[in-house]
């Protein structure tokens, strides 16, 4: 799997609980995060020097964790691999459907993904009567990657950026970037207990398990994963990152690729 920095690593946690014998090769873009702000085609050129690179650690699956590089093209990226490939962005809908009660949902995203428009798509051919409400959130990307998140400035920020979004009365919020669950509780906090909040962690998760599954691709049981973990930036800082939401310090190399 492959996201900007650390965000994905909300899906591999998932991986890990879900799929306990599968072996997850994760890289995070470090040295190009955020990818919010970048336009499709650079993100798009990134993500196909990872995938090449990815495909040289015999994997049988790919999922795109990031939201900003799912939006900018999944279609292009199944085009350049003969594997499964998952995105994010239709598991979160998917469960955002479940959940809402009164057809107001919300969606905040890093720049990129929402002017995209890729949940509104996904939202017109999955359930076209939902009032879908979006608001790009850039500052939430830096704020975890530099462990702000129980810093003061964390709480203006989400008040300022999620108060439109109460106002147009939603009662679900997509969580539309990788890295946002790491910020749920500050998130939880402003919108209030009656908000439900959604990751697209969870779903994606078991989407791989039912793709695996059809294609005859799980592991067995019984197998013991060995996990690997690759940045292009330097890895003590993801290190340090991983290491608060898995519980554990991966050991993390970095690889410098011919962008």
């Amino acid at each position: 799997m492959l996201d900007s920095g650390v965000g994905g690593l909300t899906v591999a946690k998932e991986i890990f609980r879900q799929l306990p014998a599968e072996s997850v090769v994760y890289f995070g873009d470090t040295a190009h995060m955020p990818y919010g702000p970048r336009s499709p085609d650079q993100v798009r050129g990134f993500v196909y020097e990872i995938i090449d690179f990815l495909e040289t650690q015999e994997i049988k699956a790919l999922i795109i964790a990031c939201n900003a590089a799912t939006a900018a093209g999944l279609d292009y990226y199944a085009a350049r691999v003969d594997i499964p490939l998952l995105g994010v962005i239709e598991p979160a809908v998917r469960t955002a459907l479940k959940q809402t009660r009164t057809g107001k949902v919300g969606v905040i995203g890093t720049t990129g993904t929402i002017r995209s428009g890729a949940y509104e798509h996904a939202f017109r051919r999955l359930a076209p009567e939902v009032q879908l409400s979006s608001r790009a959130c850039p500052l939430f990307v830096l704020i975890v990657e530099n462990g702000l998140i129980e810093s003061p400035e964390a709480e203006g920020v989400t008040r300022e950026y999620l108060g439109p979004l109460l106002e147009e009365g939603i009662d679900t919020l997509i969580l539309g970037c990788t890295h946002y669950p790491l910020m749920s509780s500050v998130i939880q906090k402003v919108i209030g207990p009656g908000i439900k909040l959604i990751s697209s962690a969870e779903e994606t998760a078991r989407e791989a398990r039912m793709i695996l599954s059809r294609k005859n691709l799980l592991c067995r049981e019984n197998t013991k994963p060995r996990h690997r973990f690759f940045v292009s930036g330097p890895a003590k800082p993801f290190e340090n990152l991983a290491a608060t939401l898995l519980g554990s310090s991966p050991k993390t190399y970095q690889v410098i690729l011919p962008w």
